[in-house]
């Protein structure tokens, strides 16, 4: 008796400890393992995590551990129970007063720091207990409005928590008590900029891109994480005369206004010091004359600037003037490996345009380029740069093109994932065909996402592709059952060192994976998945972590 409760007094001040240190920066720096803590678990990208408790031999055994509803929106703390936690706080603050308290969509990374799991949705941040799932506290932010498409998630830097809101704000709170620590408007809300990506803490930098679906520039900013304060902003179009890039855009008034918007987060190299983050489409978005008929760069890109600076390194561009919203923010991923004998950097990505690329992540230079698409009909081939040829005809026309893929494209948002394990980066798939048509000749009248009419017309399948990155050739795919052949992407994905690829189909399945050859292993019906998960440890146990809608689902051995 006495020494277990010597064992449950020094977890108990170990515990504290941790909370009270808080997460050090540099822990993001090493390999993902007991914890999450930022949106792709480590600064690389690949979403790979070294647990391996649960494994392909056990997983079989992975039964619920807990299940809990979060609530969004103003109002009082639950009520206390008999022998159950304390009540929590819910604490509200804001500018505006407005409440947009529709459904609850998970749809980003769940934070898992010290015991705390820290889940966002628009508005609304929770901490939860990581053991049994119940409520620590709640934030509640009173908005001016906006779009409230979604939240990605939150970053922390020792005991402080940073998220966006979709008024555009970047608030800190105290990651303890769920206080407000600061607030700071980082885009104009009059120009409808919307914030929905999950910041990226660097060091002492906090980092986070703007959106936007109007004729507005792009642009990456880093904030000091004690005071707010701006440290430097990186746009990623043409602002001013002798900006490189500007001779693609048809004028500098073009460029100002040609989007781009990094609305995803980035990866970080603690080596070279890069953030290597995508960029969004160009605006319009489908209609050309506008912007001109260059590259309208760095819109659809793969950018990388100097973390301490934000002054660009190295770009590469994955759509040179995109008609079709096919951006390229999606979060890179960084790899090491060896490429034609030759051991590299190397940053990996599958973009929405149907196209694989691996990049030397020191230089950019492009040096594997495939499709993992079969459907896709956009381009003619490839050019000197390995970049795809877009075929005029392709784009909207007032006949109508038939083009594959539609605007969701053949992958999206959700996040990759890469095993280094099997050198394969495993990419949610959708492939299906949409009739474009042009529908607005006055290009005053297709700013934006406007002047164009989209009817889909047929899919093939969903899918899950695992792809070589020394070769960019698909080693398998595994497709979705469905009631039709419709193409929908599907959430995003977690892999780790047990073997196993984790992630939702598109009929309300969360499955794991055999990580080597797709084939499915274990499965629970939890209904349709909206984040992609993550495993932690708590008290030296393996969780799996997913979101469905407003409700978390966490899984372990049995």
């Amino acid at each position: 008796m006495k020494r277990a409760a010597i064992a449950l007094a020094l977890t108990a001040t170990v515990t504290l400890s941790a909370q009270q240190t808080g997460l050090d920066p540099a822990e993001i720096l090493k390999p993902l393992s007991d914890s999450w803590p930022t949106y792709s678990g480590d600064h690389s990208g690949r979403r790979f995590s070294a647990l391996k408790q649960i494994n392909q031999a056990n997983v079989k055994n992975l039964g619920l551990a807990w299940t809990t509803a979060v609530t969004a929106g103003p109002g009082g703390s639950a009520v206390a129970l008999p022998f159950g936690p304390a009540p929590a706080d819910v604490i509200e603050d804001g500018v505006g007063d407005n409440e947009f308290v529709g459904a609850t969509n998970i749809k980003g990374s769940v934070l898992a720091v010290n015991g705390v799991l820290y889940v966002t949705a628009p508005d609304n941040v929770w901490a939860l207990d990581a053991q049994d799932g119940h409520l620590l506290w709640r934030f509640f932010w009173r908005t001016r409005g906006g779009t409230h498409i979604g939240n990605r998630g939150a970053a922390m830097w020792r005991n402080y928590l940073f998220f966006v809101t979709p008024d555009d704000y970047l608030i800190s709170l105290d990651a303890r008590t769920g206080r407000k620590r600061w607030h700071k408007e980082i885009a104009n809300f009059n120009q409808q900029y919307f914030l929905t990506s999950a910041p990226v803490v660097v060091d002492n930098h906090v980092i986070v891109g703007t959106g936007n679906d109007l004729d507005s520039p792009g642009y990456l900013q880093s904030f000091d994480p004690e005071t707010g304060d701006l440290q430097w902003t990186f746009y990623s179009v043409p602002m001013n005369h002798g900006d490189p890039g500007l001779e693609t855009w048809k004028d500098l008034d073009a460029a100002r206004n040609g989007g781009g918007h990094p609305w995803l987060p980035g990866a970080y190299d603690p080596e070279t010091r890069l953030y290597i983050f995508g960029t969004g489409n160009p605006t319009p978005a489908y209609t050309s004359a506008p912007r001109g008929y260059g590259d309208n760069l760095f819109t659809c890109s793969i950018v990388a600037v100097h973390v301490d600076t934000g002054k660009m390194a190295w770009y590469f561009q994955t759509s040179p003037h995109d008609t079709h919203d096919w951006d390229s923010a999606q979060t890179p991923v960084l790899v090491d490996g060896e490429i034609g004998g030759r051991r590299r950097k190397l940053v990996v990505t599958a973009s929405r345009n149907g196209y694989y690329f691996t990049l030397d992540r020191v230089t950019g230079e492009r040096l594997v380029t495939s499709r993992f698409s079969d459907t896709v009909n956009w381009a003619s081939g490839l050019n000197a740069k390995g970049q795809p040829v877009r075929i005029p005809e392709k784009d909207h026309h007032v006949g109508g093109a038939l083009v594959s893929s539609n605007n969701g494209g053949a992958t999206n948002w959700p996040p990759q994932a890469f095993s280094p394990d099997t050198g394969l980066l495993y990419v949610p798939t959708a492939e299906n065909y949409a009739m474009y048509y042009l529908t607005e000749l006055d290009p005053r009248g297709a700013m934006g996402l406007g002047g164009k009419d989209e009817m889909a017309v047929g899919g093939v399948g969903s899918y899950i592709t695992a792809i070589d990155y020394k070769t960019g050739k698909t080693v398998w795919r595994h497709k979705f059952r469905t009631a039709t052949n419709e193409g929908r992407g599907g959430p995003g994905l977690l892999v780790t060192a047990g073997q196993l690829l984790f992630g939702g189909d598109v009929s309300g399945n969360f499955i794991a994976f055999d990580a080597a050859k797709g084939a499915p292993l274990w499965h629970a019906r939890v209904g349709n998945v909206s984040n992609a998960p993550q495993t932690y440890l708590v008290d030296g146990r393996q969780h799996v972590l997913v979101a469905a809608g407003d409700r978390l689902f966490s899984f372990a051995l049995y």
